[in-house]
């Protein structure tokens, strides 16, 4: 089997040399594996130049100017025109055309699985995650490290030619978050998921980051798992367009690709025999007490499978994470794969001072 690589890119600087960067890095990858989906062409001759584009646009170069610009630096860092790649960033806030086979409706669908362990005593609060996608992107993606001249400096998985924050990152404020995919019938004209997603990489903390959910413009949604060093405190949020709901975690749960809160009950979803299946044996498995050795050993599973191995040719495993939230600090990992452990780590070392939050990052390889 060949290895899974996850280059590290790293970027500084305004938003716009920021995303020139990240594009430039992620060009091939954009060219070879997102270009040439029938969901991207599917998308591209339904919604190109349509009046909706133009609304999900404006919606956020009101609300967030800064990322709609780093989208134009990931633009022409793709050597590619604006609306081309922020179409792509849009995809999952636009319906796709009746007539597309059921594998790409299969691949839109692709979600992940996350963990939330509350903290033990003086030990760390845990979030752990399996980010999914199209197969075609195993190997294609990036671990970018950023410095930006506003805002907190921040780390995220990045899937080619997005704008980072729909994986799993963090920053140095010392807030963690992972994403999941839902598939609720609940889009609307706003801002789209994928800029609210990297706003939240700004976020100076739990409560901010969720005030940011709580936004009532938002185009679509994802479930948002969260956690802040500082506090140990972590939550589960559910955002779909049409609400959010936040449940600070207290007990180990795991959370797959559907809504699970009761308050969106009367909510239309789609829900994919793989997020139940494994929504319903992290439970068990977490019941039986997997967690006493390690996140991994549930993430890493490949009866179910939640580790998604290639059994469905349609969507893997890309990339697994690991985050323990101490009050000082941030420690992380990323696995390539169960036998590539480790092929990412580091540590970011959060302070208070003054009010405003410092931090010192130290990566290794």
């Amino acid at each position: 089997m060949s290895r899974n690589t996850i280059p590290c890119v790293r970027a500084k600087g305004d938003p716009f040399s920021i995303g020139f960067a990240l594009g430039q890095a992620s060009a091939s990858g954009f060219r070879e594996r997102g270009l040439s989906t029938e969901r991207f062409r599917a998308l591209d001759a339904r919604w190109r130049g349509s009046d909706h584009l133009k609304t999900l646009e404006s919606a956020a170069r009101i609300a967030y100017p800064r990322y709609v610009r780093e989208i134009e630096g990931i633009a022409a860092g793709l050597e590619q025109n604006f609306e081309t790649v922020l179409l792509w960033n849009c995809r999952a806030d636009l319906r796709l055309p009746q007539d597309v086979s059921p594998v790409t409706k299969t691949v839109a669908a692709i979600g992940c699985t996350s963990l939330l362990i509350p903290a033990e005593g003086d030990g760390p609060a845990v979030i752990a995650h399996n980010e999914d996608g199209a197969a075609d992107f195993l190997g294609a993606c990036l671990w970018v490290e950023v410095e930006p001249d506003e805002g907190p400096a921040w780390r995220s998985f990045m899937t080619p030619g997005m704008l980072p924050g729909e994986t799993f990152g963090l920053n140095e404020a010392g807030l963690v978050q992972t994403i999941n995919n839902i598939t609720p019938n609940d889009l609307q004209p706003g801002v789209s998921r994928q800029i609210i997603c990297r706003a939240i990489l700004d976020a100076s903390g739990l409560d901010e980051a969720v005030k940011i959910l709580n936004r009532k413009d938002r185009a679509s949604g994802f479930h948002h798992n969260l956690g802040e060093a500082k506090t140990r405190r972590l939550a589960s949020v559910e955002a779909p367009a049409s609400g959010c709901v936040v449940r600070e975690v207290a007990s180990p749960q795991a959370h797959a690709n559907h809504l699970l809160f009761e308050e969106f009950d009367d909510l239309q979803q789609t829900i994919s025999s793989s997020s139940r299946d494994r929504q319903e044996a992290a439970d068990r498995m977490i019941a039986e007490g997997a967690l006493s050795r390690g996140a991994e050993a549930l993430l890493f599973d490949e009866t179910t499978p939640i580790y998604k191995n290639g059994r469905d040719n349609n969507s893997r495993t890309l990339a697994t994470s690991v985050f323990a939230l101490f009050p000082d600090r941030v420690e992380w990992r990323v696995h390539a794969a169960p036998d590539e452990r480790d092929t990412l780590r580091g540590m970011i070392r959060v302070v208070q001072c003054g009010g405003e939050v410092a931090g010192r990052i130290c990566v290794s390889f």
